[in-house]
Protein backbone atom coordinates (compact mmCIF):
# COMPACT_ATOMS: atom_id res chain seq x y z
CA UNK A 1 0.00 0.00 0.00
CA UNK A 2 1.45 3.61 -1.02
CA UNK A 3 1.51 6.14 1.87
CA UNK A 4 1.84 9.44 1.87
CA UNK A 5 4.61 11.11 3.18
CA UNK A 6 4.78 12.74 6.70
CA UNK A 7 5.83 16.17 6.00
CA UNK A 8 3.61 17.03 3.28
CA UNK A 9 -0.01 17.66 2.85
CA UNK A 10 -1.86 14.38 0.85
CA UNK A 11 -3.25 16.54 -1.90
CA UNK A 12 -1.09 18.72 -3.92
CA UNK A 13 -3.15 19.05 -7.34
CA UNK A 14 -6.58 19.47 -8.43
CA UNK A 15 -8.82 20.01 -11.43
CA UNK A 16 -12.27 20.82 -11.93
CA UNK A 17 -14.22 19.34 -15.10
CA UNK A 18 -15.75 21.89 -16.97
CA UNK A 19 -18.28 22.44 -20.48
CA UNK A 20 -17.26 25.91 -20.79
CA UNK A 21 -13.74 26.91 -19.85
CA UNK A 22 -14.22 30.75 -21.35
CA UNK A 23 -17.12 30.94 -18.57
CA UNK A 24 -15.54 29.08 -16.03
CA UNK A 25 -12.32 30.80 -16.13
CA UNK A 26 -14.77 34.11 -15.71
CA UNK A 27 -16.88 32.81 -13.05
CA UNK A 28 -13.64 31.84 -10.72
CA UNK A 29 -12.24 35.09 -11.56
CA UNK A 30 -14.83 37.29 -10.59
CA UNK A 31 -15.74 34.92 -7.71
CA UNK A 32 -12.15 34.23 -6.06
CA UNK A 33 -10.96 37.76 -7.44
CA UNK A 34 -7.82 36.05 -9.26
CA UNK A 35 -6.44 35.62 -12.94
CA UNK A 36 -6.69 32.15 -14.25
CA UNK A 37 -4.11 31.14 -16.61
CA UNK A 38 -5.43 29.30 -20.02
CA UNK A 39 -3.19 26.48 -21.36
CA UNK A 40 -4.15 24.03 -23.93
CA UNK A 41 -2.38 20.22 -23.35
CA UNK A 42 -2.97 17.86 -26.33
CA UNK A 43 -6.71 17.76 -26.28
CA UNK A 44 -7.65 19.05 -23.11
CA UNK A 45 -8.64 22.70 -22.57
CA UNK A 46 -6.60 24.08 -19.05
CA UNK A 47 -7.00 27.37 -17.37
CA UNK A 48 -4.68 27.16 -13.93
CA UNK A 49 -5.29 28.36 -10.83
CA UNK A 50 -2.70 31.08 -9.38
CA UNK A 51 -0.38 28.86 -7.43
CA UNK A 52 3.41 30.32 -5.10
CA UNK A 53 5.91 28.23 -4.06
CA UNK A 54 6.08 27.00 -0.47
CA UNK A 55 2.88 28.23 0.05
CA UNK A 56 0.37 26.24 1.40
CA UNK A 57 -3.06 24.47 -0.45
CA UNK A 58 -2.50 22.69 -3.31
CA UNK A 59 -2.17 23.90 -7.07
CA UNK A 60 -5.12 22.82 -9.92
CA UNK A 61 -6.96 23.68 -12.72
CA UNK A 62 -10.27 24.09 -14.65
CA UNK A 63 -10.02 21.45 -17.54
CA UNK A 64 -12.25 20.77 -20.55
CA UNK A 65 -12.27 17.30 -22.29
CA UNK A 66 -13.87 14.42 -23.45
CA UNK A 67 -12.85 12.18 -20.10
CA UNK A 68 -13.79 15.28 -17.49
CA UNK A 69 -17.43 15.57 -16.50
CA UNK A 70 -19.01 18.50 -14.51
CA UNK A 71 -20.98 16.71 -11.02
CA UNK A 72 -22.29 16.96 -7.69
CA UNK A 73 -21.10 13.77 -7.00
CA UNK A 74 -17.64 12.40 -5.88
CA UNK A 75 -14.82 14.44 -4.34
CA UNK A 76 -15.78 17.69 -3.09
CA UNK A 77 -12.68 20.90 -3.28
CA UNK A 78 -12.78 23.54 -0.81
CA UNK A 79 -11.75 27.18 -1.42
CA UNK A 80 -10.18 28.92 1.44
CA UNK A 81 -11.60 32.82 1.88
CA UNK A 82 -12.21 35.17 4.33
CA UNK A 83 -15.58 35.94 4.12
CA UNK A 84 -18.09 33.50 3.02
CA UNK A 85 -21.31 35.28 3.12
CA UNK A 86 -19.27 37.63 0.90
CA UNK A 87 -18.06 34.80 -1.55
CA UNK A 88 -21.70 33.36 -1.74
CA UNK A 89 -22.57 36.61 -2.87
CA UNK A 90 -20.09 36.96 -5.64
CA UNK A 91 -21.08 33.24 -6.63
CA UNK A 92 -24.65 34.55 -7.08
CA UNK A 93 -24.30 36.98 -8.81
CA UNK A 94 -21.83 35.41 -11.23
CA UNK A 95 -24.32 32.22 -12.10
CA UNK A 96 -23.27 29.53 -9.71
CA UNK A 97 -25.88 29.16 -6.88
CA UNK A 98 -25.55 28.03 -2.76
CA UNK A 99 -26.07 24.40 -1.65
CA UNK A 100 -25.30 24.47 1.80
CA UNK A 101 -25.52 28.01 3.35
CA UNK A 102 -22.57 28.92 5.84
CA UNK A 103 -22.40 26.26 8.74
CA UNK A 104 -20.17 26.29 11.85
CA UNK A 105 -18.03 22.97 12.29
CA UNK A 106 -17.00 23.77 15.71
CA UNK A 107 -13.44 24.98 16.57
CA UNK A 108 -12.72 24.01 12.89
CA UNK A 109 -14.56 27.47 11.72
CA UNK A 110 -17.49 27.44 8.95
CA UNK A 111 -18.02 26.07 5.20
CA UNK A 112 -20.48 26.30 2.57
CA UNK A 113 -20.99 24.44 -0.65
CA UNK A 114 -21.74 26.05 -3.78
CA UNK A 115 -22.87 25.10 -7.15
CA UNK A 116 -20.08 26.65 -9.95
CA UNK A 117 -21.45 27.80 -13.54
CA UNK A 118 -20.48 24.13 -15.11
CA UNK A 119 -22.69 21.87 -12.36
CA UNK A 120 -19.93 21.14 -9.99
CA UNK A 121 -20.68 21.49 -6.52
CA UNK A 122 -17.62 22.78 -4.40
CA UNK A 123 -16.88 24.17 -1.03
CA UNK A 124 -15.66 26.74 1.08
CA UNK A 125 -13.78 27.09 4.35
CA UNK A 126 -12.98 30.28 6.75
CA UNK A 127 -12.00 30.25 10.09
CA UNK A 128 -13.94 33.77 10.34
CA UNK A 129 -17.42 34.14 11.55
Amino acid sequence: MATVAAKINAVNWFEIPVKDIGRAKKFYEKVFGLELTPEEMGPYKMTFFPWTEGAPGAAGTLIQGETYEPSHAGTVVYFSVEDIEETLRKVSANGGRTLLPKKSIGEYGFIAHFEDTEGNRLALHSMNG
